[in-house]
């Protein structure tokens, strides 16, 4: 296959060691380069609430987004894999409300040990994301028929958890620890330098295989300008947290899970089939995979991860009441990847998008929050983000079709 012409008329595209500026943009509209058009969001989201509140950026304020999006994050993280299978869980807000009520209620009134709460909400979760797992697999019923009817549901059972009180309030234990704990500056600069040389170790390690196996490798520039801006991206997240309270653990444990899924869907033979079952399940299915069991367990560790997010959100918080889980967090944790790239038709995103698309939204309740804008005026801007997120990934998923 030839090179594509690198030249607009008469005059040459602007290009740095092969790297074409048209290329780029033109990779850009096809969708393939989406976590750097979130990258440009975030800034240009920044950028003006910076202008219209000259406290957006302060360190105080980005401390607080980093907590306030732990819990909607971490939901995300299940509605990604979700996702990929070309599938949908409108159940997950329900389910981290409920989790967080039956760990509230075993620990405060049951006297249960925190730890062992915490262990049982996520049981919750596993046994509820097997269930809708079970009916979509073993009934045909689509997701997001089973799912809406567990929103209603679930949400039904929170209520009866919580009884006639409505509310529980946590006492300080290791619950309540997981959003109030922040490591020293010391350790944040460790935990910090550490994470950057384990990942550049990964890479390197990994361009090592790619050489030796006869693969393809990208030029050894682009690779470390990479590890330039995670290094940098790394450094500047340290500093900023450090000048306020410290590296937040809430923030490591969603940190986390993300390394975790992402090395689960991207180094996996498990994590080629859920991305193979997502591209084309009836291929999938002929190649020998086992679509089944891949359904389950996704639809599991969602809902794992929909309880986990539910027991921090109750955690910085201080309470479990009726209102938990609802309102806006299940269309703050669909809306988040989609809006990162994960493209809501299947086989096509990221685990990192999680967390990107949680910084945009966080970004705009926390900015909207921070001029003191009406809730309905809150809704609309965010409904709007969501539409213009999903419109965009049917616009570049057309193109890459028709490009194909």
């Amino acid at each position: 296959m030839s090179e594509p012409d690198t030249t607009i008329g008469t005059a040459p595209a602007e290009t740095v060691e092969g790297f074409s500026v048209r290329r780029a943009l033109s990779a850009l509209g096809r969708g393939d380069l989406a976590s750097v058009r979130v990258l440009l969001g975030i800034a240009v989201i920044w950028t003006i609430f910076q202008i219209a509140n000259d406290r957006f950026l302060s360190a105080v304020n980005l401390s607080n987004l980093t907590l306030q999006i732990a819990a909607i994050a971490t939901i995300s993280i299940g509605v990604v894999l979700v996702l990929l299978l070309g599938e949908i869980d409108l159940s997950v807000g329900a389910v981290s409300g409920l989790a967080a009520g039956a760990m509230a209620v075993l620990s405060v009134q049951q006297g249960w040990p925190p730890a062992l709460a915490i262990v049982a909400a996520l049981g919750v979760g596993a046994a509820i994301g097997l269930f809708n797992g079970f009916i979509v697999t073993q009934f045909g019923v689509p997701s997001f028929v089973v799912t809406l009817a567990g929103l209603l549901a679930w949400q039904g059972a929170l209520l009866w958890v919580l009884g006639d009180t409505g509310s529980v309030n946590l006492p300080p234990s290791i619950i309540t620890d997981l959003t109030s704990t922040f490591f020293d500056p010391a350790i944040g600069w460790a935990l910090g330098i550490g994470g950057v040389v384990i990942f550049a170790g990964v890479e390197i390690h990994a361009r090592r295989r790619r050489q030796a196996a006869g693969l393809g490798v990208s030029a050894i520039a682009g690779t470390a300008l990479k590890l330039g801006l995670v290094a940098a991206a790394v450094i500047a997240a340290v500093a900023i947290l450090n000048a306020d309270r410290g590296v937040p653990l809430a923030g490591l444990i969603v940190v986390a899970l993300l390394v975790l899924f992402t090395f689960i869907t991207e180094r996996t033979r498990y994590g080629r089939h859920i991305f193979a079952v997502g591209g084309n399940v009836e291929a999938a299915r002929r190649a020998g995979i086992n679509v089944t069991r891949i359904k389950l367990s996704v639809f599991t560790m969602a809902s794992m991860l929909a309880a986990a997010g539910g027991i921090l959100a109750a955690s910085r918080l201080l309470a479990v009441n009726q209102q938990s889980g609802s309102g806006d967090v299940l269309l703050l944790a669909i809306a988040g990847p989609v809006i990162a790239g994960t493209s809501l038709f299947g086989g096509r995103g990221y685990i990192w998008s999680a967390l990107l698309g949680a910084v945009v939204i966080g970004s705009i309740s926390n900015g909207m929050d921070l001029l003191a804008l009406d809730s309905d005026v809150k809704f609309m801007i965010t409904g709007a983000v969501l539409l213009g997120a999903v419109t965009i990934d049917a616009v570049t998923r057309r193109r890459r079709e028709q490009s194909g």
